[in-house]
């Protein structure tokens, strides 16, 4: 199967209103032409070097989506172009976001990482820590940043219940801070393995990379 083949097939699964991200990490630049060629356009990367050279290169109109654990000091690398950054899991992170984009006259949409996986090698924040967040008074006045919904990775483990369970857990916090929060509007959960039961319980962003681009080369 070809990327764009993949690509087709993984679009009829998805209901109106879910955003797909390929997730291209790794992949060369003529992967993502492919996948830009089929109509993609929303590309997630989890290193902001391999993301700023592809960004280079590639067409001016991706929507670029930082996806990986972020280091706060090479935000300034991707500030100026960088559409959404997902998994945000401290408060010193915002701060850096909304200081670069400053720089750059731009808001930059974030999205918090809820700890939904019951495993220690999971990055997040707990309800209280997103809740102390959205409520503090130096949030308040970033005026650079735009936080517009949740994240979440479910647990690596082949129980759908557990991962049914843990994407129903995001939903139901997602939707009592939505009812306070008015401004958000995304829910990114669901990978390549798992997002078909993401969508189901109520996922409206889904990142999927070896469904679409194969499976990764990590030697390099």
């Amino acid at each position: 199967m070809t990327i764009s083949q993949n690509l087709t097939n993984i679009q009829k699964t998805i209901p109106k209103g879910v955003t797909l991200v390929a997730v291209s990490k790794t992949k060369p630049v003529s992967d993502i032409q492919e996948a830009y060629d089929a109509g993609q356009r929303v590309f997630g990367e989890n290193k902001i070097q391999e993301m700023v050279a592809k960004y280079d290169e590639l067409p001016k109109d991706i929507s670029w989506h930082m996806i990986g654990h972020l280091q706060s000091n090479k935000v300034k690398y991707m500030a100026h172009f960088v559409d959404l950054i997902h998994g945000i899991d401290s408060f010193s992170t915002l701060q850096e976001i909304n200081k670069q984009a400053k720089k750059h006259n731009r808001i930059i949409n974030c999205l918090l990482q809820y700890k939904i996986a019951q495993e220690d090698s999971k990055f997040g924040l707990s309800q209280e820590e997103i809740n102390n967040i959205l409520n503090s008074y130096d949030y308040k006045n970033m005026e650079n940043i735009k936080i517009v919904g949740l994240m979440g990775m479910a647990s690596f483990v082949d129980d759908e219940i557990q991962i049914r369970e843990e994407f129903k857990s995001l939903k139901i916090f997602y939707d009592q801070l939505k009812d306070q929060h008015t401004q958000f509007s995304t829910i990114s959960m669901g990978m390549s393995g798992d997002y078909p039961l993401a969508i189901q319980e109520g996922s409206n962003m889904i990142r999927v990379g070896s469904a679409i681009f194969g499976n990764r080369n990590y030697t390099k």
